[in-house]
């Protein structure tokens, strides 16, 4: 294992910031695996923990395949982590909005500019992904939709599902997107926590990307087989919303099958405590998602539902 200063940047006011990577191998550019884009993704930080540590046993014995680089980089925004704050601890943008970068621009477009000039050219791309509002996912890959995307590749994760999302201008903007517009095959992997850790479901991603680099012939490593993902595009699932601002309390969870018209939620008033709207699931299928926080707000999406295609 070798350890590199990937991007720095001066501070008159404290330490140099640093973004550290860890490279296992020597070689071809083979694949770059990042955590943390955000100063709140910590599951996304431990699973990247695992994997160095995997690797580093795993080079030592001589199964990284020689020729083969691996570039492991577990956090961008480690400022953030320190100040628990989710975003630039200075002027609140999100590194994962600035992508490719801007080496003369702001503070966030200097950083990504910097490390994406060090991890673009690699084979494969990887991010431990979070989403933008907070809940849990059944463990998937995700792909953006470029024309240049491989759901063959994703599948060999062995990951439930293979999620296809169609980018809008802000995607245009993340690390994933700017990737792929690379010739980079990128995918994001999404496990069930963020701001904590969930160890089930840090297994299993790890277990994704050791699997991955296994049958992409990059280390030599036996695990189980997984799944064979289900493809599915995202414009397709239904987006379930809250009819009214309140308290939440969920019945139905992440990966339950649900039928038509099977209470799915409550929101109860904050001061009267009566309930004050039911959610209902829309049809049959299985949720994908689900919101966790303790509050919603009027509109607020709590459940993405994949629709059962056959009965």
């Amino acid at each position: 294992m070798k350890k590199d200063v990937i991007f720095k940047l001066s501070s008159p006011y404290r330490d140099d910031f640093r973004v550290m990577g860890y490279r296992f191998g020597k070689g071809e550019k083979s694949c770059c695996i990042i955590g943390s884009l955000r100063g709140n993704e910590i599951q996304q930080l431990y699973m990247c923990g695992q994997l160095v540590k995997t690797l580093e046993l795993l080079e030592s014995r001589g199964e990284v395949v020689h020729g083969r680089e691996i570039l492991i980089i577990p956090s961008i925004n480690n400022y953030g982590t320190n100040l628990s704050k989710n975003f630039w601890c200075l002027d609140n943008t999100d590194v994962n909005r600035t992508f490719p970068g801007n080496a003369e621009g702001e503070t966030t477009e200097r950083v990504a500019a910097g490390v994406f000039s060090e991890i673009s050219g690699y084979q494969y791309g990887i991010q431990f992904a979070s989403f933008y509002i907070p809940g849990v996912f059944i463990p998937h890959v995700r792909m953006m939709k470029t024309n240049k995307e491989n759901t063959g590749l994703a599948n060999l994760f062995g990951l439930p599902y293979v999620i296809l999302r169609t980018p809008n201008s802000l995607d245009q903007g993340t690390l994933n997107y700017n990737w792929q517009m690379g010739n980079t095959s990128a995918f994001s992997v999404y496990t069930n926590a963020t701001e904590s850790i969930d160890e089930e479901s840090a297994e299993q991603g790890v277990s994704a990307v050791l699997r991955f680099l296994s049958r992409m012939g990059i280390i030599k490593y036996k695990c189980h087989g997984g799944y064979m993902g289900a493809i599915v595009d995202e414009d397709d699932m239904i987006n379930i919303k809250s009819g009214a601002a309140g308290i939440y309390r969920s019945i139905k969870h992440t990966g339950n099958e649900v039928k038509k018209g099977e209470l799915l939620a409550e929101i109860i008033h904050p001061y009267e405590g009566e309930i004050i709207d039911r959610i209902s699931a829309p049809a049959d299928g299985i949720i994908f998602f689900t919101h966790t926080k303790p509050l919603v707000i009027e509109n607020n999406v709590i459940f993405k539902m994949i629709k059962r295609l056959h009965k």
